[in-house]
This record gives structure tokens, sequence and C-alpha cells, in this order.
């Protein structure tokens, strides 16, 4: 799979003109208006293809409820920021779906603006739901809260996870790094990479992104550049649904970043860190996008590391690598080891008129049944534990594959990436600055920062 962005096709599911959207239905004219007026309209990033490719899971959906007819729109985009706004698009021009695929770059927004709060069909449907959240941890859930309440549940998430090609590193004549290797073992394991990788061989790889850029450096520095706090409420689903959860206490009503915080020391710390990597030559200037041409870079032996998530492993598979000819282990620790993750999941949209028919289609489709139907294949993270196991990558790799959903049960503190409702202007303010900090001399970073932190407090609406 080319690494388009983040997760842009993880799972075949992603703002620009309307007539990019597609569906297998417009392949048989059966979208033409007012044919299919009386179906549960739901909208997922990608192509015809895509839509097609949930028949199977439409299906299976009308074994259940033969009333509900549905049709799966798909809205091409660049990213999921396209794809947010070509639906914002929709809803502007009258004609919004009654239920969106949204990842957790989306969440707040449509949760602050356009999308209806689960709260009272979770707690209506407990008996049905309650297997779902059994087999989901609890940090996926509360990513998708926002005031006090639930708005989505998660299907797929992916944690930046570190990929190394195995060739490279028993090349340097290292072994598998230590689960709880240093910032400065990670440097070590570059540096002898370096000296055995050729001259076209980059031991480091990293793109200019909120997902796996600079993030994951900063949370492991125990920092970020928003500050990060949680809202109050959310007892009812943590008291019901996680009895056993030994950080329940510790949950809320959701993720808030109501202030940047690019100004932290920890913060230019972090930086200089990657800055003084990148002058070494030990790292790549970080790509804008998402590093399309990766997967095939890598699997042919010229990077050595990289941040990916479990979307990746059928695209080297793909690529041609082997199951034994990459693998994947958890970042380095600095002050903690708390790594960073998006995941996705439907929406309700407020201005639906069928808001229990899209609930049946949501409840549906996180259900085991339709979870296999819609991720067949490792192309990205399933959020049920017990789909994440050896029949999954058999054939495939990684061999530590565990390490997808160890990331949340080994580090506790582990969170979705800083996705605040203005989320599109945050994260141009984080891009636009990264390239200054990080490819400058020594000295540059402290200015670029100071930057960072005037455009964030535009982006948040605090000047």
């Amino acid at each position: 799979m080319a690494d388009l962005t983040r997760r842009s096709l993880l799972a075949l599911t992603g703002l620009g003109v309307v007539g990019t959207a597609l569906s297998w239905e417009r392949l048989t004219a059966t979208d033409i208006q007012g044919r299919d007026a009386d179906a549960l309209n739901v909208a997922i990033l990608g192509t015809a293809q895509d839509a097609a490719a949930r028949r199977s899971l439409v299906e299976a959906f009308n074994r259940v409820h033969p009333d509900i007819r549905v049709r799966v729109q798909a809205i091409q985009g660049a990213d999921w920021s396209n794809f947010f706004a070509k639906l914002l698009t929709l809803v502007a021009a009258g004609t919004p779906p009654d239920v969106c695929y949204v990842a957790t770059e989306g969440t707040q927004l449509f949760a602050d603006r356009l999308a209806e709060p689960l709260d009272d069909f979770v707690r209506r449907d407990r008996a049905d739901v309650q297997e779902y959240f059994d087999d989901v941890h609890p940090s996926l859930i509360e990513a998708f809260m926002y005031q006090g309440s639930l708005y989505q549940l998660p299907l797929d998430f992916n944690a930046a996870n570190i990929y190394y090609n195995t060739s490279a590193l028993q090349k340097a004549g290292l072994q598998r790094p230590a689960e709880d290797w240093t910032k400065d073992d990670f440097l070590n394991v570059l540096r002898a990479m370096r000296r055995t990788g050729g001259d076209q061989f980059r031991p480091y790889f990293w793109t200019n992104r909120l997902w796996g850029g600079v993030v994951p450096w900063l949370y492991i520095n125990d920092t970020s550049f928003l500050k990060e706090s949680k809202s109050p409420g959310g007892e009812w689903l943590w008291k019901d649904f996680y009895p056993n959860d030994p950080q329940a206490g510790q949950r809320g009503g959701g993720y808030q970043w109501l202030e940047p915080n690019a100004d932290d020391p920890r913060v230019e710390e972090s930086f200089e860190y990657l800055r003084a990597m990148v002058q070494e030559g030990l790292g790549s200037s970080p790509a804008q996008g998402g590093g399309g041409e990766l997967v095939a870079r890598f699997a042919e032996g010229f990077i050595g590391m990289t941040p990916a998530g479990g979307f990746w492993v059928y695209g080297l598979n793909q690529g041609g690598m082997a199951e034994d000819e990459f693998d994947v282990t958890f970042f380095p620790k600095w002050r903690s080891q708390r790594h960073q993750f998006g995941a996705a999941g439907y929406v309700i949209m407020r201005t639906s008129k069928r808001k229990d028919e899209a609930w049946e289609w949501v409840k549906f489709c996180a259900t085991k049944e339709a979870m296999q139907l819609a991720i067949p294949l490792p192309q990205t993270t399933p959020t049920r534990r017990s789909m994440v196991n050896d029949a999954f990558y058999s054939g495939k790799g990684p061999r530590h594959w565990q390490v997808f959903y160890d990331t949340l049960d080994r580090f506790p503190t582990t969170g979705p990436i800083p996705a605040p409702p203005q989320q599109a202007a945050v994260e141009t303010a984080l891009i636009k600055n990264v390239l200054a900090a990080v490819t400058g001399p020594a000295g540059s970073v402290g200015p670029a920062l100071r930057t960072m932190q005037r455009d964030l407090e535009l982006a948040l609406g605090r000047t």
C-alpha cells in the first residue's frame, strides 16, 4: 500500500469539490438523483473500488436489517483534511451523508459541530455492545469522547511504532533493540547502520505531518506542542463498561487541547534532538506529506528505520518483503515511553433524519463479523484485541506483531494525536515551522518554536 498519508487508505476507507465522490452505485447508475433517496448514505475516504469492497459488509448488514438500504459513497481525497473539507461542502450544499468514517484528526471537529453523541444509543443497547467494549482497549474509546460524550466506536487504529529493516540491522552487527531502549540507544543504532549502509542508505526516514512526525518524539519526552488536559464527565461509560480498568480513575470525558505549548523547554529539547540527528546525517530532512515512495525505498533496503503503524504490514508484503525481512518495535524511551496513536470509526451526522438506522449500521460495523469483513488483511490494526493475532499476520509478518496492541497495554498513558476542533489550522501551524526548526544550524530551534507558538495562538483563536 502506498503510504499517501497516515492511514489514507487504511481499511480501504478520507475538503475540494463534490464531483470526486464515487461509489459502486454510480457504476450501476443507482445513484441517480431520487433513485436512492430512501437509502442510508454512508461516506468513506476512498475510491469507487473502495466502496465496492464494502459490498460484502452491506450484504451482511442487510441479512440482519433487510429493511435498511445502504449506499456507500466514496469521496476521494489526498488526506483526511481534504476529505473533511469535502464533507463540509456537502453539508453546506444541503446534501450531507447520514454516516461518515472519520479518523482522529476529525473527531473533535465533527463532535463540536456535526456529529450526534452515541451515549443514549450505547446505554439503551448495552446488552448488544458490551462484548465490543470487552474486546477494545479503553484508551481507544477515550480518544473518541468529547466533553463527556462518546461520538464514535473505534474500528481500527495505528500507533506510531518503529519499523526496521532486519538486513540493515544485521549488516551493522546489531541485534533487535531492547524494548526499553533509550533515545541514546536509538542514535547508536543509526550510527552503526550508517557505517555499513552505503551512499544511498538513510538510517532514519520520517515525514513532516501530525502523525508520525515530531509528535512521537514529543510524547516520549513527556510533552507536546499543545497543552493536554481532559474534560470532566464520562463516568457512566467507565463505570458501566470498564469497571476493572486500572486506569479508570485517570480517564475522563475526552481529551482537550486548549492552549499552545511550543514554548515548553522540553519541546525545544525534542526539536534540538531531531535537528542534531538530521545535521549528523542520521535522519532525513522530514518529507512533506505521507512519503509515497517510502514503502518501495524501505523494501529495497535504502531505509533502516521509520515510524509506522500496523497499516504498513500489507504494503511491505505486497512490495516483496518476506515476513522476516522487517520487524517492528516500540519507540525508544526518553522521560517516558508514551506513544501516540490515531484511530477511526463511524460518526452519525446531526443532520441525519435516519439516526436510528444509522446507529444500527454503526453498531453492526463494530461486531466481530463486520470487522473481519472490513479488515480482512493487515492494512491497519483492528481495535478488537481478539483480531490482532498470529493468524492475521501469518505469512506476512512482522515477527513481533504483538507490539501493535502491546503499545496500548504496556504504556497506559499512550494517547491520541493532538487534534482539537481547529485541527487543520493547528496541523498547518506545526508543519510550516518544523523544517525551519530541524534543518537549520544550531540556534535555529528557538526562533522557529517562537513562531510556531504565535501561529498556534492564531490557530486556536487565542489572539
